[in-house]
């Protein structure tokens, strides 16, 4: 089966727009084009644009999933190739995890320089943040 462009925006819930992006970033590659120059789409292209969007919702930047597009595109050493991505990925997660915590400590401790009365006129959290 094959696709207009907006027949695949609509059934992978996502923008015509970003398909064009898609293909300018190399994500998908340029589709066959009926006589009078409509792009078609084989049935492919939706398994991949659903791909890209499961990976972006799994917080991986447009580049990291170029990269393990790539990856995937491969034919010799996929395995190794998907393997050292995997754990440079889970060094970089596990980074913003302890980033993340440092910055959750730091609002604890902010939260707990304010006072009960709210209504105060100089606002502790600033005064600390400021100076």
């Amino acid at each position: 089966m094959k696709y207009r462009i907006s027949e695949l925006a609509e059934r992978c819930g996502v923008n015509k727009e970003t398909i064009r992006y898609y293909e300018r970033l190399g994500l998908l590659s340029e589709p066959s084009r009926t006589n009078a120059g409509y792009r078609m789409y084989p049935e492919e292209f939706v398994n991949r644009l659903q791909f890209i969007k499961r990976m972006q919702d799994l917080g991986f930047s447009l580049a990291e999933i170029n990269k393990l597009l790539g990856i995937v595109d491969k034919d010799n050493e996929r395995c190794k190739d998907m393997y050292v991505f995997v754990v440079q990925k889970i060094d970089e997660v596990q980074k913003k995890i302890r980033d993340l915590k440092r910055i959750e400590h730091m609002l604890i401790n902010l939260k707990d320089c304010c006072p009960d009365e709210k209504s105060l006129h100089e606002c502790p959290i600033i005064e600390t943040l400021m100076y």
